[in-house]
């Protein structure tokens, strides 16, 4: 069956009319792959759900010259944040000139044995010197390794991890990090994001089931609470009941000694 290609149509001042495909038809490596994809984009919304001044991407290709669109010379990061740019803008790439020439600040390549050595030479090469972005990971499910480079000058300069094995992002202010768990119905070991006091950010799925358990938490407390008011309700009835019953029989003595006396 003939792939169909996707493309679409740009155009801006002084550059030609081009045809810019955002699908190459190409799967990826693995559902682990999409799926941490669609980790990362998700924990990143959950954490900035208040901000409209990013735009984070997956897999999707970054368009950054004109010889390179003309040539197909197609260059997709698996994820890619871009700070300070309108987060509600619709994009099905990623054009850098439709986007005052701004590039990726943080890049996540996700490694396979078919794209190791692309993701850690050419594209490593073309993220540092014409991209130029801040931040660049390299995450090999293979046994869950993790390496990052931070741009110091013209040059990218290796992260040192902390003793959890960690990499801290000082462009999202976030640890990336590997634990293990349950997305989309998958468990897997997957790259997370932690706050810098190292709890997880969570992605929607987790958040409301915690929200949903601390609501049952709540209903559970309120129960017994009520079962707590309850029983001292019937506390107090029962201990006005035994008083009730001992103000009579003492009424009942007094009448007696009473009538005694007087007989």
């Amino acid at each position: 069956m003939p792939v169909i290609e996707i493309v679409q149509k740009i155009w801006v001042p002084d550059i030609p009319d081009l045809e810019l495909p955002y699908d190459d038809g190409e799967p990826l490596e693995s559902n682990w792959h999409r799926l941490q994809i669609n980790l990362l984009a998700d924990a990143l919304d959950q954490h900035w759900h208040d901000r409209t001044d990013f735009f984070a991407g997956g897999n999707m290709f970054v368009y950054y010259s004109l010889t390179q669109a003309r040539n197909r010379d197609y260059k997709g990061p698996d994820f890619f944040v871009v700070k300070g740019v309108d987060r509600t803008r619709q994009r099905r790439s990623w054009v850098a000139w439709e986007e005052g020439g701004r590039y990726p600040d943080v890049i996540v390549e996700l490694l396979s044995p078919t794209t190791a050595a692309e993701d850690l030479g050419p594209k490593k090469d073309l993220y540092e010197q014409v991209f130029k972005t801040f931040e660049y990971f390299c995450v090999n499910p293979d046994g869950y390794t993790l390496q990052g480079w931070r741009l110091v000058g013209t040059r990218y300069v290796p992260l040192p991890p902390n003793n959890r094995g960690w990499l801290w992002s000082e462009s999202l202010q976030l640890w990336l990090g590997f634990q293990a768990g349950r997305f989309q119905g998958t468990e897997e070991t997957w790259l997370r994001f932690f706050a810098s006091s190292e709890a997880l950010v969570p992605v929607a799925e987790e958040r409301v089931r915690a929200e949903r358990e601390r609501a049952d938490a709540e209903r559970e407390r309120a129960e017994v609470e009520r079962t707590r008011a309850e029983a001292e309700r019937t506390r107090a009835e029962a201990e006005r009941t035994r008083a009730e019953a001992v103000e009579a029989d003492n009424t009942r003595l007094r009448a007696e000694l009473e009538r005694l006396r007087q007989g």
